[in-house]
């Protein structure tokens, strides 16, 4: 079925290259677009367009409709353009004329628009969780292994003394401070077009008000017109979001796997984590990280991509829209992937003791010496000369006992002051508190 259809086909080719991928990726808008015809079917009985008994069938037919969407099994077969059509074939066949109303005072424009602001606000939703679960989990696994003492590198070389603590906190930070592009992006997720029609609204006295409040969206996009502008940005928002995120968790990959070599030796995967090589028995290689690094990497491409599609297109409908979906439903997903496997792998990871020991890492409490001997009396510039020549003289004998004390450095890394911080984020948080 197609829901243009007006008595005459179209070339199959011309079919076949037009539909592209819509039936596997509206698949994710099923449920969504559901529920919006449904709030539809409500302001149509209001606005007298359909009577009491045809919106009793069509509540019938759309509750039979969404408990399909939620099965594991379903599909839109080749019969049908998108899921627009197969939903309004399926009420036709349910209600007869009654299912014929339904797209009264509706396009097929906003009615996409409306299933994936719906299906977007519930993503960005459930990133979130997932975020915050991991930035505790970060948390957690930080205080477990504070007094742990970790290289800190500029330049790739070994610098001067961190710590676990300060590691895994620092990662939990940046990720809570990213979350802020979530509430941007659910911002532009929460604003209702339904009801802008093809753009440009309907003589029928609809209420958008109505469908705003069903819905459960805070605004309603005003003008019709901003309603078809609005495509595009609202998914671009939201891969911006994801990108922040994936840069985030892209770097800790990063760290992981460096960490995990033979060179470095910080921390250590149980080799249920690991994979093997097929011509050397001894290899346990990081996998996991290393993949989570190339596809949040990926990932960080998207919103490049989305610009390109959309910059340049006027006011209006467009069928370049169409390719939206292509471009960021499947990253969307592969970044709840990616977060998933972070929460199962993160609190699994090991930390080895005593590797800061070994004599190559002597030179990293330079600073500390310098430190001291401002302490004893001696100027900055004139201690940062006698260590230096030590060093080169080979005469240089590390200060390993040290202590410091600002919030945010190795021996007071701020985890309260961190969890004030996440609780400030959950309260003004438009997303947890919807």
């Amino acid at each position: 079925m197609k829901i243009w259809d007006k008595g005459y086909s179209i070339n199959q080719k011309i079919e076949d290259f037009t539909i592209g991928k819509d039936r596997i990726y509206d698949v994710y808008l099923a449920a969504y677009d559901t529920i919006a015809s449904k709030a539809h079917k409500n302001m149509l009985l209001k606005a007298g367009l359909i009577t009491e008994e045809e919106a009793d069938d069509l509540e019938i037919a759309l509750n039979d409709f969404y408990e399909e969407t939620q099965k594991g099994d379903f599909l839109i077969e080749d019969e049908f353009e998108d899921i627009h059509s197969k939903i309004e074939s399926f009420l036709i066949e349910k209600c007869g004329d009654a299912g014929k109303k339904i797209h009264t005072a509706r396009s097929r424009n906003d009615q996409v628009l409306t299933a994936i602001q719906l299906f977007l606000k519930d993503y960005l939703t459930k990133v979130t969780h997932k975020t915050i679960e991991l930035i505790e989990i970060f948390q957690a696994k930080g205080k477990e292994f504070e007094n742990n003492l970790l290289p800190g590198y500029t330049h790739f070389q070994a610098a001067m003394p961190s710590s676990f603590g300060l590691w895994f906190l620092a990662y939990a930070e940046n990720l809570l401070l990213n979350l802020s592009y979530l509430e941007t992006a659910y911002h532009f997720a929460d604003q209702n077009p339904l009801g802008s029609a093809a753009g440009f609204g309907t003589s029928f006295p609809i209420d958008r008000e109505q469908t705003t409040q069903e819905l459960g969206f805070n605004n309603l996009l005003i003008s019709s017109v901003s309603a078809q502008i609005l495509r595009g940005n609202t998914e671009k928002a939201t891969a911006n979001a994801v990108s922040a995120l994936a840069s985030v968790i892209s770097k800790m990959a990063n760290d992981l796997v460096m960490y995990n070599s033979q060179d470095l030796g910080f921390v250590e995967l149980p080799k249920e984590m690991t994979t093997g090589s097929s011509i050397m028995p001894h290899k346990k290689n990081p996998d996991v990280f290393e993949l989570t690094r190339a596809q949040c990497n990926k990932i960080q491409g998207v919103p490049n991509n989305l610009t390109l599609m959309i910059n340049n297109l006027p006011s209006g409908y467009h069928r370049d829209y169409q390719i939206l979906k292509e471009v960021l439903f499947e990253p969307l997903i592969q970044f709840i992937d990616i977060l998933d496997i972070m929460i199962f792998a993160i609190p699994q990871i090991k930390i080895k003791e005593d590797y800061m020991n070994q004599e190559k890492f002597d030179l990293i409490y330079t600073v500390e010496t310098i430190n001291q001997l401002i302490k004893d009396g001696t100027p900055f510039r004139d201690a940062y000369k006698k260590v230096g020549m030590d060093v080169d003289a080979k005469k240089y004998q590390p200060t390993k006992n040290f202590k410091t004390t600002h919030i945010g450095s190795v021996h007071n890394p701020g985890f309260d002051l961190f969890e004030e911080k996440k609780i400030k984020f959950k309260q003004n948080s438009k997303i947890l508190g919807n």
